[in-house]
Parts: structure tokens; C-alpha cells; sequence
């Protein structure tokens, strides 16, 4: 597989995202559903934004890793939120997140009304190989 990142300008960087990421030659493309902080159980949690971030950021690394992906070949992010204002005060979750595992994927950041439950965010990716 081979990525090509497409950035005209540099202020996304800061953002954690890219304008553009271009795979030729894949071996294969993982799209995932939206992962939430829902445990082991089925049990959607009640925590606030900053928890259920680290439960989905997790529940999303463990989907990748049993489809035997990695996470620093995620080329799509789209974040849904219940709160944006919320989201942000805890955005260096994410970012670190990011940067730890040097994801350069394109991204999308959507507050809907509601999510499932008693939700507050949902992580949809997809992941080349």
C-alpha cells in the first residue's frame, strides 16, 4: 500500500487531521462502524465526554487489531458528538491519541442531536493495509 497526504495549506496540522490522503495499491480496506463507549457487555456508558473518548478511542484499537489492521494506517476519521463545546475540553485525548500512533487521516467533526442511548461521541474510520 502506498499513501500520498494531500495538504495545501499547514493550519490543519494543529487540528490533528489532513486535507486529503490518496491509497494506491491496497491489500485491503477495514471500514468500521461507528465505535462508542459501550463495554464488554453491551452496556452504554453514562461517564462523561472525556471517559467515553478514551472507552471509544479503545473499543476502536481493538476492533482494528483482531481485523489485523494498524492504527497508524487509519486514512479516514469522521468524530460524531452530542457536544462539540464538550469535546473540545477534552480534544488533547485525541490528538495525543493521534500522535502517538502518527495517523494522518482526513476527518470530519459532526454534532448530531443524539446518538445511541446515553452516548456522547462515536469514532467511524476507515483502514487501509
Amino acid at each position: 500500500m502506498e499513501k500520498r497526504i494531500i495538504n495545501p495549506w499547514k493550519w490543519q496540522n494543529e487540528r490533528s487531521y489532513v486535507q486529503a490522503v490518496e491509497v494506491t495499491k491496497p491489500e485491503g480496506t477495514l471500514y468500521i462502524s461507528g465505535q462508542t463507549a459501550i463495554d464488554d457487555d453491551g452496556k452504554s456508558s453514562t461517564s462523561d465526554m472525556k471517559a467515553q473518548l478514551i472507552q471509544s478511542i479503545e473499543n476502536l484499537e481493538r476492533v482494528i487489531k483482531e481485523a489485523g489492521y494498524e492504527c497508524k494506517n487509519i486514512v479516514r476519521l469522521n468524530i460524531y458528538t452530542t457536544s462539540s463545546e464538550e469535546l473540545f475540553t477534552c480534544f488533547d485525548v485525541f490528538q495525543n491519541w493521534v500522535a502517538e500512533h502518527n495517523i494522518k487521516q482526513a476527518s470530519t467533526v459532526l454534532e448530531v442531536r443524539s446518538l445511541f442511548e446515553t452516548l456522547k461521541i462515536e469514532l467511524e474510520v476507515t483502514v487501509v493495509k
